[in-house]
């Protein structure tokens, strides 16, 4: 897999965590910094057009992202793996999911699209598919998804990480893919151990689309809702997600 992935730690749990659509491999904010390296290992690559990926052509669809971080894992040697998923990267694990059940141990969704993708309505469809090309427009999603409560310095910071970690052709293209692909019916009774965290101040992919999607889709699933996050819990409450997702894989 081109791009070499940001991997840290020594245990023996290994775990792959896929960015979502303004993020990379090194937009994580505080969470690799407070994860338990003894007990788990994880990767946290970029998808193409991303990161250590910029200027890599692709398709730039869920299916590219699955087949590309099953490549890494079998470069890694990983023959099973959990997978943690932010917005975006939480319909690419599910995706991985289907691809190769056998080898997931656990999927942890972040502030997670579902596997049927996100309706919008007109004025929302030109939000989101005119912030390739314009930082305004990306600012008011970053600022609308954390419930309009931070800083306005720390929003144009993961807005500044966005457009200098993604190539604008690839990030158009992935809104397409998370917001318009549709694969709910082959994760409807799925047999893996799910956590799906939601920020309580998301307006986009709080609780109640939790409820009624993965919820609703995987037997085996529990729904945390996360005090004092919105969209991006791992800047607004890093220690807490932390703690969240890791005592969720060891169990």
């Amino acid at each position: 897999m081109p791009g070499a992935p940001l991997v840290v730690g020594s245990g023996d749990h290994h775990v792959i965590c896929l960015h979502g659509w303004f993020g990379s491999s090194g937009g994580w904010g505080w969470l690799p910094e407070v994860l338990d390296l003894s007990r788990f290992t994880y990767a946290f690559p970029d998808y193409r057009g991303y990161g250590t990926r910029r200027g890599e052509p692709g398709a730039f669809t869920m299916d590219e992202i699955a087949a590309d971080t099953l490549a890494l894992a079998d470069d890694l040697g990983w023959d099973r793996f959990s997978l943690v998923g932010h917005s975006m990267g939480g319909m690419a694990v599910q995706r991985v999911f289907v691809s190769a059940p056998d080898r997931v141990r656990h999927l942890v969704g972040v502030s997670a699209v579902p596997a049927s993708g996100v309706p919008f309505d007109e004025r929302g469809w030109a939000l989101f598919s005119g912030a390739a090309d314009d930082a305004e427009k990306r600012r008011t999603i970053v600022a609308m998804t954390t419930g309009g409560r931070l800083s306005p310095v720390w929003v144009d910071q993961v807005v500044r990480h966005s457009l200098d970690a993604s190539d604008e052709e690839a990030f158009a293209a992935y809104l397409e893919a998370w917001a318009l692909t549709d694969f709910a019916a082959e994760v409807k009774g799925a047999k893996v151990p799910v956590l799906v965290i939601a920020g309580e101040h998301d307006p986009a992919l709080g609780a109640p689309v939790m409820e009624q999607t993965w919820m609703q889709w995987y037997p085996d699933a529990t729904l945390h809702v996360m005090p004092n996050a919105g969209h991006y819990p791992m800047f607004e409450t890093p220690v807490s997600l932390a703690t969240t997702v890791e005592s969720f894989l060891a169990g």
